[in-house]
C-alpha cells in the first residue's frame, strides 16, 4: 500500500482495537467496520473509517494522480483534540479551524445594507428639508 494512507490505516487499526466492539464484545476488527456493527463504533473510529475511504479512493482518482493524496498523520489528529481546534482527516487544512470566530451568542444582529440605505437616505432628506425651510425663511 502507498505510504500516503498507510498513517491513516494504522490511526483506524488503533482506534478498532480499543474499542468497545472488539474488547468488550469480543468482534473481529473486520465485522466491526461492516454494517450493523459499524454504528456501535465511537466517532473517532467512523471518521477514520470515512478518511481511510477516501484516500484509497483518492489513489485512483486521476485529478490527484499527479501531487498524490496529502498524507496525514495520527500525531496531528491528536494534537487536534487536545488543543480543540479542529481537523481535517483526509488532507489539505482544516475545515473549521480558525475560520470564523467565536461566539457567545449575545453579539448584536448586523444591520442589513437595505436598512443603512434608509437610513441614509431619510437623514439626507431631513436635512435637505431643513435647508429648504430655512431658505423660505429668509
Amino acid at each position: 500500500m502507498p505510504s500516503s494512507c498507510k498513517d491513516i490505516r494504522a490511526a483506524l487499526a488503533q482506534c478498532l482495537q480499543e474499542s468497545e466492539c472488539v474488547m468488550v464484545h469480543r468482534h473481529t476488527a473486520a465485522d466491526c467496520l461492516r454494517s450493523p456493527l459499524d454504528e456501535t463504533l465511537p466517532m473517532q473510529c467512523q471518521q477514520l473509517k470515512k478518511g481511510f475511504g477516501e484516500c484509497r479512493r483518492g489513489m485512483i482518482d486521476m485529478r490527484k494522480r499527479f501531487r498524490g493524496n496529502q498524507p496525514i498523520t495520527f500525531k496531528k489528529l491528536e494534537t487536534a483534540e487536545k488543543d480543540g481546534q479542529g481537523y481535517q482527516l483526509y488532507a489539505g487544512r482544516a475545515a473549521f479551524s480558525g475560520s470564523s470566530r467565536a461566539t457567545d451568542g449575545n453579539e448584536p444582529e448586523p444591520v442589513d445594507w437595505r436598512e443603512a440605505e434608509n437610513e441614509k437616505f431619510r437623514a439626507e432628506e431631513a436635512q435637505r428639508q431643513q435647508q429648504q425651510q430655512q431658505q423660505g425663511k429668509k
